[in-house]
């Protein structure tokens, strides 16, 4: 066969956190960073391509497509080999009860992966918010599409800012057990292909359902954050709200409501409405919905069996 048997893929996951175990620190920081970039790219290819399509095709399939081609981040992570704060839920853990890896080691994983994937995704929001938006030139450029994109990812950075903390914390777990289902099918698969169909579908399913990725929004938020704070980007956006029909009082009170509407996007409100809840439902929905389950499931029936074999 060219895949593993659900209990083999159990096993190999357990092996999985042993040797993620074993990573130095310096490889721990190096290959986190990678992964919070590589997700990015795929939140910043999903809000490029996503900037425009709902007035053309629907918010359906435009969420869709959105999920679609996010998928293209975990690809990177899995196939090009990196550390992920939300995989590591999943791997660590099953680790963790099984034996391959202590608690210490899980704990040590999940805080630095965490922090580096943040650097890799902060460091990719501020090269493409210069090379695109005039970031640091201060200058008028208003990037792609004459700043349609910029004001995307203001309203998408914006809708999960605003998001109460409960909404937020249970998107997150739903999040992150169809991210870990991504790696456990991509897992088992032997060749390439079948990891790159095993990682989009679930992928795919979790971004266009509207769930909550940490890494994600460590992407998406802070470049929410940076265009608001971008005077071509944030007028471009206030004016795609005013509608011919509308008498120039109107129009401006339209504007200038839009402009008060971007207040919550602040760093704070980042960490405290999205970031936190967002990682500990990540942190449920890797580590319960699919370590937890799969390690009960087939894990503890194999050692027991072995154990009764052996007395």
């Amino acid at each position: 066969m060219n895949f593993l048997a659900p209990g083999e893929v159990a096993t190999a996951a357990c092996g999985a956190g042993g040797k993620k175990s074993t990573l130095s620190l310096g490889q721990l920081i190096v290959l986190g960073i990678l992964a919070g970039a590589y997700i990015g790219f795929g939140a910043n290819l999903a809000t490029v391509v996503s900037n425009d399509l709902p007035k053309y095709l629907g918010n359906g399939f435009g969420q869709f497509l959105f999920g679609a081609v996010f998928s293209t981040g975990l690809m990177l992570v899995v196939i090009g080999g990196a550390e992920l704060f939300t995989g590591n839920n999943m791997f660590m853990m099953i680790g963790a009860l099984n034996g391959n890896n202590t608690w210490g080691d899980l704990l040590k994983n999940w805080v630095i992966v965490w922090c580096a994937n943040f650097i890799g995704s902060l460091l990719l929001v501020y090269i493409i918010a210069g090379g695109f938006y005039g970031f640091f030139d201060k200058t008028a450029a208003v990037g792609l599409f004459n700043g349609a994109v910029g004001a995307k990812a203001i309203a998408v950075a914006l809708g999960k800012v605003k998001l109460t903390w409960m909404s937020a914390f249970c998107r997150a777990i739903l999040c992150n057990w169809l991210v870990c289902m991504a790696v456990w099918l991509a897992l088992a698969s032997k060749d390439v292909v079948g990891k790159v169909f095993g990682i989009f579908f679930p992928i795919m399913a979790f971004v266009a359902s509207g769930f909550e990725h940490s890494v994600a929004n460590m992407f998406f938020i802070p470049m929410g954050i940076l265009c608001s704070h971008i005077p071509g980007i944030v007028d471009f956006a206030a004016q795609a709200t005013v509608t011919a029909a509308m008498t120039p009082d109107a129009a401006a009170a339209a504007i200038a409501s839009y402009k008060a509407s971007l207040a919550p996007l602040t760093w704070g409100n980042f960490m405290v409405k999205n970031l936190v809840p967002v990682t500990l439902g990540n942190i449920v929905g890797g580590a319960i919905f699919v370590a937890g389950i799969y390690w009960y499931s087939y894990i503890k029936p194999q050692k027991a069996a072995s154990q009764s074999v052996k007395a």
